[in-house]
């Protein structure tokens, strides 16, 4: 029975010996410090481990930095993983605002200056390693089914994007009828699961795709260059059992590595789903996350998991050059 006399009612003292030992304590964080969070929720707020986040920060920051604090200006790790944490969710601007305590503009204007610094890198990390012999590369597409001679594969994919408010408002419809941007993508493997992108082109004219605007489909690079369609490796229309059989699973088997590339870039950037912005500045956001990609294949950072990509649908093109031909019959003659 409680005690009239007491304001609080009597505990017994094994009961405080209880709260007192299961009691968690609070800790405070520094909300000007967006990196002080355990490494699990780095990881998965930014896509980068906290190392990553800090060398992005270290790398962006001649380009970024404020050279005051008026206004309260913000640091240049608050930019950082504010542009982070819209790539990795792809969410509306004014939801991470809420979440970081700032407006919708100056999120906006901090994911902008993000991007357009991150432009600057393109020629750094979307190359051709230079440390790598072109005999290594071959040897490394050669492992996954016996393709010989490859040095990249090349495909595209469509970027959903809102339809823009002008007059080429049509030229931006696929064939499904969804606004979005084509992005061309040359890859090179790498062991262990790892696609390094040497090669995206992304820009408002869908046009400009090799002066077509079909998608390329089953097509590997062979080992005299990049531009040249002699040097395309397409599949058979309609194979004959038997070697050019063969010819064509191997060469599905080996280009399917870039569509393990696109399914890990969205997966890791999940911007890329939808993007609610104008093409132009659609197209800088697709080319900063195919930097930062190839900044997460360096830095080993941790591989997304990818489900089930949904068909796009494209219909084969094949290239009709008599040198590619030649060569692919070459390939069927004495590989296959």
């Amino acid at each position: 029975m409680s005690c009239p006399f007491l304001r609080e009612q009597p505990v017994a003292e094994g009961a405080r010996i209880i709260r007192r030992a299961f009691q968690i304590n609070r800790v405070l964080r520094d909300r000007q410090d967006p990196l002080a969070q355990r490494e699990s929720v780095i990881v998965e707020r930014y896509r980068f481990s906290h190392e990553g986040v800090i060398y992005i920060i270290n790398l962006l920051e001649p380009h970024i930095k404020c050279s005051t604090r008026r206004s309260r200006a913000l640091t240049t790790a608050q930019t950082v993983c504010i542009a982070l944490r819209f790539f990795a969710s792809g969410t509306f601007l004014y939801t991470i605002g809420d979440a970081e305590n700032l407006v919708k503009s100056a999120v906006c204007r901090a994911i902008r200056k993000i991007y357009l610094a991150l432009k600057q890198f393109l020629g750094v990390f979307v190359v051709f390693p230079r440390h790598l012999r072109p005999q290594v590369v071959k040897q490394n597409f050669f492992a996954i089914a016996g393709f010989p001679n490859v040095i990249g594969a090349i495909d595209c994919t469509h970027i959903p994007i809102k339809a823009p408010p002008d007059p080429n408002e049509g030229y931006f419809v696929n064939r499904k009828g969804v606004h979005s941007v084509n992005v061309q993508v040359i890859i090179y493997y790498i062991k262990s699961k790892s696609m390094h992108i040497t090669h995206t082109y992304a820009e408002p004219n869908k046009t400009a795709f090799f002066h077509y605007t079909g998608d390329f489909d089953g097509i590997l690079l062979g080992d005299r260059g990049y531009a040249c369609r002699q040097y395309f490796m397409t599949p058979f229309p309609d194979p004959n059992p038997g070697p050019q059989t063969r010819y064509n699973a191997a060469l599905a088997r080996t280009r399917a590595r870039i569509e393990m590339t696109f399914g890990q870039l969205k997966e890791r950037f999940q911007c890329l789903k939808s993007l609610r912005v104008a093409p132009d500045r659609a197209c800088d956001i697709i080319v900063a996350c195919a930097i930062l990609h190839n900044i997460a294949t360096i830095r080993k950072e941790r591989i997304p998991v990818v489900g089930v990509q949904p068909d796009d649908d494209l219909q084969p093109v094949h290239l009709d050059q008599p040198s590619g031909r030649a060569a692919r019959d070459r390939i069927v003659e004495h590989h296959f």
